[in-house]
């Protein structure tokens, strides 16, 4: 089973590709003695690629019913 849901999945890898076009358009700027500098676009593609996988697995559950297991066997010659 899933940890997050698929429809989560897709919300949070939004939120991080909403976050890696503000920063895309404006990475720091300065008003006066002020300055704003956003998030790093290392991490956010990071978090992009994690959710990516999360919503790959919540979409291969669905698909598959969590059936996605891998099994292993040691042939013998008796």
């Amino acid at each position: 089973m899933a940890v997050f849901s698929k429809k989560l999945c897709e919300k949070k890898l939004q939120t991080w590709l909403d976050a890696e076009e503000a920063v895309a358009t404006g990475q720091s700027y300065q008003i006066g003695t002020r300055m704003l500098t956003r998030a790093d676009l290392k991490q956010i593609r990071e978090q992009m690629e994690y959710w990516g996988r999360r919503l790959a697995e919540a979409e291969a559950e669905e698909k598959c019913r969590g059936r996605n297991r891998a099994y292993r066997f040691v042939p013998r010659d008796l």
